[in-house]
């Protein structure tokens, strides 16, 4: 069973991907920089887990709130399904793809079987289309391939993984209108960003996490069981993997861009460029860190620092200086507390 004339939407990162795709089956296209913008999706994190053996550094705002803010966002409707029962929870998938709705799968892509880089990540997203005796049908990233396919058991087995960032089968379907008021919704999701982003409510997120992680990155060869191997991976994931980088900065400036070619009058333009040189240094970041852990040279993470301080201050400007330019056009626009 297939969708008829299902149409995918190709992207970078997976999670704009999977919502890029059901959007575009409600009728709705949108760039992939929109999309990340519209969900609020600009942040930071430092986070060491036991479990990982390595810390992981993410560039974005944790799994799944960037596809409820979004939605939020649009005034558009979200159902999330989520099941210890492995069962309940493939029925909960086709039951939506058996009259035509694509579901968004969050998993662990270890499982998958199109997946080379073997590593345990149970923050992916991958939309299911199609589905017959033996295999599911998905648009994945355009790095894993776009359109491919994974056997039934895998996964059954990715979707129900345990462990960092897992849900437990988390699946979600999005519906709603095709009209929407995009300023309106861009001016909402700058300000909400923005005010979250230079408000964290913790030390290791935002450009408080990118200083706690320039503290801490130069000791990373000192850390035990934090191999160069690992240390590379790192770099790699970040880059490479959608996890940070200037992955997530490019898309926010693009994002910037494409708000103030439609808008100019939101005075998105200096901010825009701004994260034109911080995106660049984000690369700058992964590569150093890649080569540290190829080179083992101790004194590269040392750099890395300095460079991560520096994208701190420069982050924390741009941001103030976004806040400080979206508030005066917030008038009419309901905002949350």
């Amino acid at each position: 069973m297939e969708i008829e004339n299902f149409i995918p939407f190709y992207g970078q990162h997976c999670e704009t991907t999977t919502v890029g795709n059901l959007l575009l089956h409600c009728g709705i296209t949108l760039s992939e920089p929109m999309l990340f913008g519209l969900g609020e999706g600009l942040s930071f994190i430092y986070w060491d887990s036991k479990q990982m053996g390595f810390p992981f550094l993410g560039g974005r705002c944790k799994q799944d709130t960037l596809t409820e803010k979004l939605v939020n966002n649009l005034n558009l409707n979200i159902e999330v399904c989520q099941s210890t029962s492995k069962a309940k929870a493939w029925e909960n998938v086709t039951s939506k793809i058996d009259v035509g709705i694509p579901v968004g799968l969050k998993l662990d892509c270890y499982y998958l079987d199109y997946f080379t880089n073997k590593v345990h990540f149970a923050g992916h997203y991958v939309t299911i289309y199609g589905y017959d005796d033996a295999f599911a049908y998905l648009v994945d990233t355009n790095q894993q391939g776009s359109n491919v396919r994974t056997s039934l058991l895998s996964l059954s087995d990715a979707r129900s993984a345990k462990g960092p960032m897992s849900s437990a089968n988390r699946s979600f379907t999005i519906t709603g209108t095709k009209t929407i008021d995009l300023k309106d919704s861009i001016v909402l999701a700058i300000y909400n960003n923005a005010k979250e982003y230079l408000n964290p409510p913790i030390q290791n997120i935002s450009h408080k996490g990118i200083r706690k992680t320039a503290k801490m990155i130069g000791s990373w060869f000192e850390r035990p069981g934090m191999t160069p191997e690992l240390i590379t991976l790192a770099g790699t994931l970040m880059e490479k993997g959608g996890t940070g980088g200037g992955l997530f900065r490019n898309m926010y400036r693009d994002f910037l861009k494409e708000c103030d070619e439609l808008y100019p009058d939101l005075e998105l333009n200096n901010s825009y460029k701004r994260f034109c040189t911080i995106a660049q240094m984000w690369t700058d970041v992964s590569n150093m860190i890649c080569i540290a852990g190829e080179t083992k040279d101790e004194k590269k993470l040392k750099d890395t620092s300095h460079i991560l301080l520096e994208i701190a201050s420069m982050e924390e400007e741009a941001m103030t200086q976004i806040f400080e330019n979206i508030t005066v056009h917030l008038h009419g626009i309901k905002v949350k507390i």
